[in-house]
């Protein structure tokens, strides 16, 4: 059984930084297309990143040269690095995994981390 647990969420102003991180366990990480999403209040789940096993990136175009997403197979983590924050970035932040090459992957959900924005 493959789980995903987020950290990293928090408070933080307009224009500030945050980093998100994703820890999986219980599958082969390194073989998996990894991602970030998030869910605003009264909307779909949008695909923020994702990144494939070789870290090939995609970007949705609203964080484009904003975030970036990595990933370091050694701590079965994936990371996804928030700059130039506003207001639009609040929502809670999910990861998601894939043991197949895929741009969206879900197979495999964490829970969230909340990301508010405010000054």
């Amino acid at each position: 059984q493959v789980q995903l647990v987020e950290s990293g969420g928090g408070l933080v102003q307009p224009g500030g930084s945050l980093r998100l991180s994703c820890v999986a366990s219980g599958g082969t990480f390194e073989t998996y297309a990894m991602g970030w999403y998030r869910q605003f209040p009264d909307k779909e789940r949008e695909l923020v990143a994702s990144i494939s096993s070789s870290a090939y990136a995609y970007y949705t175009d609203s964080v484009k040269g904003r975030f970036t997403i990595s990933r370091d197979n050694d701590k079965n983590t994936v990371y996804l690095e928030m700059n130039n924050v506003n207001p639009g970035d609040r929502a809670i932040y999910c990861c998601a995994g894939t043991p197949q090459k895929t741009y969206q992957p879900g197979d495999y959900w964490g829970r969230g981390t909340q990301v508010t924005v405010s000054p």
